[in-house]
């Protein structure tokens, strides 16, 4: 039987249990793949160092936090050298960071595609975030460098890494599309979302251990797994954990911090869903 040439496909937004549709997304996996290559070739275009950006952007944060505070958190409070505490706690937080501006700002820099042909949208926050785990992948073989430099021997927790990796993509996509579909109703967010990263690194353990953190929320009276409730407090933290066994409150912390990572996740994800009907006539 052959197909009327004159027939229209109708592509209508679904609700209820199958909102999300991320089968639909899993058939679109080679565009992920076509969107991350293209946002890392937009990225280093026309750089002189290129891909380098992804190993120097921590490397010299991580120096900026050894002379300022290489002193302050020393001895018994990292049981390591600061510098490789410091860039340890780094490499999550500027994949966070990377990734969390990258999709803020990745639906809107798509307008003219989103006007031309269908796709499940959330593909687009997607490769955002997975470009800058490419740039994590990079920049991670340093902290492997200064484990031999330092006499650090490696953990055996090492195993758990890609699970707080996978708790980083986590995080970073549930804040991710939040900020994406906010940002094509209210541009606001384009301003607000690179003050958001500013602010959050100072309530996350980059640059000091959350044994202290934890210690003074108990000597007030709250419990420690309060501090928790930032996912991406047990992100860098079981990362260093995963790294270089420190010791430090990670079980308290963890299961409040995987709890709100994935309520983010679903909400944003469904918040974006419902949303993404409109962004074709608003973008």
């Amino acid at each position: 039987m052959m197909r009327d040439p004159c027939a229209v496909t109708v592509v209508e937004p679904t609700s209820g249990r199958r909102a999300l549709r991320l089968d639909d997304v899993w058939r679109h996996r080679e565009l992920i793949y076509f969107f991350v290559w293209r946002d890392m070739k937009v990225r280093y275009k026309q750089t002189l160092l290129g891909a380098t950006w992804a190993v120097l952007q921590p490397l010299l944060m991580m120096v900026v936090f050894t002379v300022f505070f290489g002193r302050v958190w020393s001895g018994e409070a990292i049981q390591v050298p600061y510098p490789l505490f410091a860039y340890a706690g780094l490499l999550p937080w500027t994949f966070f960071a990377l990734g969390l501006t990258q999709s803020s700002q990745s639906v809107v820099g798509s307008a003219a595609m989103l006007r031309k042909v269908y796709f499940p949208r959330l593909v687009i926050p997607i490769a955002a975030v997975l470009s800058g785990a490419v740039d994590f992948l990079v920049a991670f073989p340093l902290v492997l460098g200064l484990m031999v430099y330092h006499r650090v021997p490696p953990s055996p927790n090492l195993v758990f890494a890609p699970l707080f990796l996978l708790l980083a993509l986590a995080v970073t996509l549930a804040a991710g599309t939040w900020l994406a579909a906010l940002n094509v109703q209210y541009r606001d967010v384009r301003y607000v979302a690179p003050f958001f990263v500013q602010a959050w690194i100072f309530v996350t353990p980059v640059i000091y251990p959350s044994a202290t953190v934890v210690e003074r929320l108990e000597h007030h009276g709250i419990p420690g797994w309060v501090y928790g409730l930032n996912p991406m407090a047990a992100v860098v933290e079981g990362f260093r954990w995963s790294l270089f066994g420190a010791q430090a409150p990670l079980l308290p912390i963890l299961l409040p911090s995987v709890l709100v990572g994935g309520a983010l996740l679903v909400s944003g994800c469904l918040y974006f869903r419902t949303t993404e009907r409109r962004f074709a006539d608003v973008v």
